[in-house]
């Protein structure tokens, strides 16, 4: 193998991590998977959240934030969140990196919280408000690159297609009139949708309500 280097210790990190859980990535089994021992990783990482850090920074570091700071700010605002879930599926164990780190301490996830405050700042909110509509936001977005809507139990096309179908007509024969609307939607409610359609229409749900509620202030105060 060539140089190990902090990317490369990373790369191999998230390979895991996609194939098998982030519950996989640890520093002995990196180190077998590398071929070196344990000790020639602590150079770059110390312990597993530190590891788990570097996976975060890794993953958003590609994910560019707008520096022109023209357009409208719910049009760039959306861009945002919606470039932010675009990245993130590149690697199956995202969500679950960022949701196990803090994300204060991931240098690129930092520059998007940033964009994202300033952003929602423009649009009229105050700092606190601002504070948590970001949040919001930025944990939406990671929800939605972890809600895959392929299926996540290792079975063939097959295998998944009959549990789909076994699941559908348990809905469907759950008593009407008690749930009329899980009965009649039992097709979608299991079939699901792409994952295009799936996050651009969470992506619009997100930030639509902060257009929503951004329109009603100005309302307001007229």
């Amino acid at each position: 193998m060539g140089k190990l280097t902090r990317d490369v210790v990373i790369e191999q990190a998230l390979r895991i991590g996609d194939d098998e859980g982030l519950q996989a990535v640890t520093i002995r089994r990196l180190a077998q998977d590398l071929g070196v021992t344990p000790m020639a990783l602590y150079w770059h990482f110390k312990n597993k959240e530190q590891l788990t850090v570097g996976m975060g920074d890794h993953l958003v570091r590609g994910f560019a934030t707008e520096e022109d700071a023209t357009g409208p700010w719910n049009e760039r605002l959306r861009r945002l969140v919606g470039g932010l879930v675009d990245v993130l599926r590149r690697h199956s164990c995202a969500a679950a990196v960022l949701e196990e780190v803090d994300q204060m301490e991931v240098p690129s996830f930092l520059r998007v919280w940033d964009t994202a405050l300033g952003l929602i700042n423009q649009a009229g909110f105050t700092y606190e408000e601002s504070c948590l509509i970001a949040r919001y936001l930025l944990k939406g977005a990671i929800a939605l690159a972890g809600g895959e809507a392929r299926d996540r139990h290792g079975r063939s096309d097959l295998e998944a297609a009959e549990a789909r179908r076994v699941k559908r007509l348990g809905l469907q024969s759950l008593p009407r009139d008690s749930y009329p609307h899980i009965v009649e939607m039992a097709a979608p409610l299991v079939d699901g949708c792409s994952t295009e359609v799936y996050d651009t229409f969470g992506v619009d749900l997100l930030v639509g309500g902060v257009e929503v509620m951004a329109a009603r202030r100005t309302a307001s105060s007229v």
